[in-house]
């Protein structure tokens, strides 16, 4: 025993000496978590630890931990062949691609990266050039919301609307406007939920006419903000937007990257709304986190503005790993287990046994909302129900800490918008147990009445 404290101690002050954490705030005396192993929905720290994951890493690891057949595809793929650039081709690249627009039950190109800042950083670039490439060179920017998170590049965090990922970063890309998002908990007393998400969307439109709609390029939006704080917004909203699109020639460009493969109950987070977006990003989920691989889903009419004989009509945009034979392969199989383990309708049910487990948390004297769409949910913490003022750094952490005490990670919308990091959220694989849900449900309860 003491041999292993001794080494766990010594492999903490190694990654002390040489790792730099994401947002890590750099205290004396926190240590990581070590993860040494995973299986299902759990991971075991290097001391023997066993956590439930209610965040599937980082919204990702849909399928769960310890998939062997998902390491064996990739390992065939490599022994077969471990590398070749799509500036060729190879099968595996070929095949999921047809699999990604049999998803889609649509007709669109696939452009392949390995990460969601990445596909994201596509879709801008692809934007801009088809539209100059119409004859519109005018339109260059894009409208996103507030809260919203796009990624870490350069161009991808300038369509992030989290002022606290921006700050010390700035200036950034030019062309990114930002608008109210949908958040319904903090609507305006007396107004019913579509009126609020139909005057949210005219924000939209508006902004395109003060802008003049001769230079904006497109719109990207999640289907729900995820990591912003869990806001869903009602189906009139994504409709409207869309109509918005369309009447002024601006592009849909809808960000799946955490809603895809099944996260919201549905294949695809868009899917919920009935729309037909024009570019399509998706990452996470893909893989399961298993390898890296982005997408960026391009339709079949915008790609047509590439295919020219004119010089530089191309898209000239380079990827050394998108599109790894091993990462495509493994690809594959993600989305056969998914399939044939029917993942996206066991989504639904979790996360509709979920809500309403937690329903009577709701009655906490700081819980101000619940909301969730699939198994996705995220909890909402107030000091005060009647003002909705945001709850205290210290109330979110404490039940964060009270939950990883208890064996269930869980995180919050952090680094986003000062004084709104306030929502609580879960995200677990899709592949958990029933088990697992009575777990999840009985640490939260536990927590949460020891910090009334």
């Amino acid at each position: 025993m003491e041999s292993v404290k001794a080494g766990v101690q010594s492999l903490i002050e190694k990654d002390r000496e040489h790792v730099w954490h994401h947002m890590a705030q750099y205290k004396n005396g926190n240590s990581p978590m070590i993860a040494s192993e995973a299986k299902g929905s759990w991971v075991i720290d290097h001391e023997g630890n066993r956590y439930l994951d209610g965040m599937s890493g980082l919204w990702c690891v849909n399928v769960g931990y310890g998939r062997e057949e998902l390491a064996e595809a990739a390992y065939e793929q490599m022994k077969q062949m471990a590398y070749a650039p799509l500036t060729q081709s190879h099968e595996s690249a070929i095949l999921l691609a047809e699999k990604i627009n049999s998803l889609l039950e649509d007709d669109y190109m696939i452009f392949y990266s390995n990460s969601g800042s990445d596909a994201n950083e596509v879709a801008f670039k692809m934007a801009r050039q088809f539209h100059h490439q119409s004859g519109q060179p005018s339109k260059y920017k894009f409208i996103s919301r507030y809260r919203a998170y796009h990624g870490n590049s350069f161009g991808a965090l300038s369509a992030t609307g989290q002022s606290l990922r921006k700050y010390k970063y700035e200036p950034l890309s030019n062309g990114f406007i930002h608008v109210s998002p949908p958040d319904n908990y903090r609507r305006p007393s007396g107004q019913s939920v579509e009126e609020y998400n139909l005057q949210r969307a005219q924000e939209i439109e508006d902004k395109i006419i003060w802008e003049q709609k001769e230079t904006i390029a497109g719109i990207i939006m999640e289907p729900l903000i995820t990591g912003g704080g869990v806001l869903i917004p009602h189906p009139v909203y994504v409709k409207k937007v869309e109509e918005i699109c369309k009447r002024h020639g601006v592009l849909l460009i809808i960000d799946e990257v955490i809603c895809g493969f099944g996260r919201t109950g549905k294949m695809f987070g868009h899917m919920h709304f009935d729309i037909k977006p024009d570019i399509i990003t998706m990452a996470k989920g893909l893989t399961s986190a298993y390898l890296p691989l982005s997408v960026t889903a391009v339709r079949k009419d915008i790609y047509q503005k590439f295919v020219q004989d004119e010089s530089n009509s191309h898209f000239r945009h380079l990827n050394t790993f998108g599109g790894n034979p091993a990462a495509c392969a493994l690809a594959l199989k993600n989305i056969e287990i998914i399939e044939e383990e029917n993942l996206v309708s066991r989504s639904a049910l979790l996360g509709e046994r979920l809500q309403k487990e937690l329903e009577d948390l709701k009655s906490h004297p700081f819980v101000g909302d619940i909301r969730g769409l699939g198994f996705l949910l995220g909890i909402e913490l107030v000091e005060d129900k009647d003002t909705k003022q945001p709850a205290s750094a210290e109330r979110v952490a404490n039940i964060i800490k009270g939950c990883k005490a208890n064996g269930l990670i869980i995180s919050k919308n952090g680094d986003t918008v000062e004084g709104y990091n306030n929502i609580l959220t879960l995200s677990p694989p899709l592949s958990s147990t029933d088990d697992d849900l009575e777990f999840i449900v009985a640490v939260i309860k536990k927590v949460f009445k020891e910090n009334e």
